[in-house]
């Protein structure tokens, strides 16, 4: 099967990484579904930008958070295009508070998105994804720091990174790879969003190479690994950060 037949589900597509991720799946020949929740202007132009370079895109809707949702998103990608060979779990929220002052709504908010929804798009992707498929989830080099008012976002990383390592092996003699990439910061609106410039400034001198990272960045490392070069990594979380720790 060659890279112009395969389909690519990345969700949480029309924007920051998820947008990245699609744009360098695009340009390597994959049919791109970019899933949404909410934002179907950005998720339209993500995909118009695909198809302007000479790929194939198409823009669904569905929060990762509802198991119904997904599912009939992967329906439709099987009825459209006949198969799936690549799901990017991308979709995610972040709030950061200090665990005595989380509050209930939005530690469920991102237990639902980050964990749930993940789940819930792996659980479908282990019964659809063809022979040789690829599933990239995205983590967050936060585990490794265990940074104040990170806790809630970085426990549910760390059971997305836990649902990688098992999956990868619940999958065998499929053909079927299921890593994880974890970002360190990243120069997203996620990221950026609530922090001073001096924050920001900081951070970015934590790794080595003292910069933030890009978008670009973090879709280079899923490129590994989905294409042919990463077939021999299984189980793995690969972290893009820089050197940062």
């Amino acid at each position: 099967m060659t890279t112009s037949t395969k389909i690519a589900i990345v969700t949480g597509a029309s924007r920051g990484i998820g947008a990245a991720i699609a744009a360098r799946l695009g340009e390597e020949g994959y049919t791109v579904v970019v899933n949404y929740a909410t934002t179907a202007d950005a998720a339209a132009a993500v995909a118009g930008r695909i198809e302007a370079k000479g790929g194939t895109a198409a823009t669904i809707r569905a929060d990762v958070a509802d198991a119904a949702q997904v599912a009939r998103m992967f329906d439709r990608v099987e009825a459209e295009f006949g198969g799936i060979d690549v799901l990017i779990n991308n979709a995610g929220m972040m709030q950061l508070a200090p665990i005595a002052g989380a509050e209930a709504s939005d530690v469920d908010r991102q237990i639902d998105i980050n964990l749930k929804g993940s789940l819930n798009t792996m659980r479908e992707a282990a019964a659809r994804l063809r022979s040789g498929g690829r599933i990239v989830n995205l983590s967050t080099s936060v585990l490794g720091l265990n940074l104040e008012t990170y806790g809630v976002y970085a426990a549910t990383k760390a059971a997305v990174e836990t649902l990688t390592r098992i999956l990868s092996k619940e999958l065998r003699g499929r053909e079927i790879t299921v890593n994880a990439v974890a970002p360190g910061p990243t120069a997203t609106d996620l990221f950026l969003n609530g922090k001073s410039e001096d924050l920001v400034a900081r951070m970015a001198k934590m790794n080595p190479l003292e910069r933030l990272g890009t978008a670009k960045d973090i879709a280079a490392a899923v490129s590994f690994l989905v294409g042919p070069d990463g077939a021999w990594i299984n189980g793995q979380v690969l972290r893009a950060n820089g050197g940062m720790i």
